[in-house]
């Protein structure tokens, strides 16, 4: 057996340090966000809400608890990831439809997470999608293609593409200051209720994933889902000619909420609907002078039709047109028509 000295293995004497105690973790209360929004993707169904949720320091794992009273509430579903969630940093005009929208900028206050420019076939494929809250309920879906940081958070964004996904009624004039802005990615979460929900005010309590909807720190809100990817979208390009005799003939585009609709090789749109039916308001201001019901793309407001409602032939005509689907009336199209032949 050899004996050594330990003392020459050991560290030289290092710097003194004072005790340190770990800080807890303080969670608060989410911010969240309950959309009712377009089919955002084939895998979910049509008529589902969309949950976004966000909390600095993030919980982990985020709970959605619902009930059709103040009490007794259930696990509806969880949420896997906070949201990028943020504001308005300026007024946001209303702009063109179905091109780009190459005059207006969007500048906006980004709570968490980064933004990033993409190109034009990222664009059209689908890439930085956000969502506008433009008033009470009511969101607007944006792209962009160039994001510019210009100070901490805050981000310019242009080479817009506006109402997105048919939400062009959804389009504020100007969408205001301080609206709420949601990015439409992964961490946003469709909600997982039935058809037979739509339509009832629920009660939500959402926050941390261990904690009981009972907890002070739970979210409580009221969100009444209505269905907003079952609702038809306006019709487009609606367009008037005269015929032999004054008869007025009308014709539109039928558009269609599927995501297949969107495609470059269909040689029709297809039909999400059950059967195809068109209610058409003929206008004088907001007066509604007649309504018409087709089941087809075109209709004839006759010359007897005419000098009922005008007491002459018109050369200028306000309209009104919807889709209907299986929830009622669709975003209307509304249009002033000039007559631009005669056949």
């Amino acid at each position: 057996a050899i004996r050594t000295d330990a003392a020459l293995y050991d560290l030289p004497p290092g710097k003194g340090r004072d005790p340190q105690l770990a800080e807890p973790t303080v969670f608060g209360p989410a911010d969240v966000a309950l959309m009712d929004l377009p089919q955002l993707a084939d895998t979910v169904p049509p008529h589902r809400p969309y949950a976004a949720v966000f909390a600095r320091p993030w919980y982990g794992t985020g709970a959605v608890w619902r009930s059709a009273d103040t009490s007794g509430f259930q696990l509806l579903d969880t949420i896997g990831a906070a949201a990028r969630m943020g504001v308005l940093a300026a007024d946001f005009p209303a702009g063109p439809l179905w091109r780009f929208d190459m005059g207006s900028e969007l500048l906006l206050d980004l709570t968490s997470g980064t933004l990033a420019s993409v190109t034009d076939t990222e664009l059209l494929n689908g890439a930085n999608a956000m969502a506008i809250e433009s008033a009470p309920g009511a969101w607007e879906i944006v792209q962009f293609g160039n994001a510019e940081l210009v100070a901490t958070g805050r981000y310019r964004l242009t080479r817009l593409l506006r109402g997105q996904r048919g939400t062009e009624d959804a389009m504020g004039d100007p969408a205001p200051t301080g609206a709420r802005v949601v990015i439409l990615d992964s961490a946003v979460q469709p909600l997982s209720i039935s058809e037979a929900d739509l339509g009832i005010p629920w009660n939500w309590r959402i926050g941390p994933g261990n904690a009981a909807p009972s907890d002070a720190i739970m979210q409580a809100l009221t969100f009444t889902p209505n269905g907003r990817g079952l609702k038809p979208f306006a019709p487009a390009q609606a367009r008037m000619r005269r015929l032999v005799g004054g008869d007025l003939d009308l014709r539109w585009i039928r558009r269609d909420r599927a995501l297949s609709a969107d495609s470059w090789v269909l040689t029709d749109v297809p039909m999400s609907e059950a059967s195809e039916s068109y209610e058409l308001e003929i206008l004088s201001g907001a007066t509604v002078k007649r309504t018409l019901t087709v089941a087809a793309p075109t209709a004839l407001y006759t010359a007897a039709m005419q000098t009922a409602d005008f007491g002459a032939p018109v050369a200028s005509l306000s309209i009104r047109i919807t889709q209907i689907g299986a929830l009622g009336r669709g975003v209307p199209l509304a249009t002033t028509l000039t007559v631009t032949e005669t056949v």
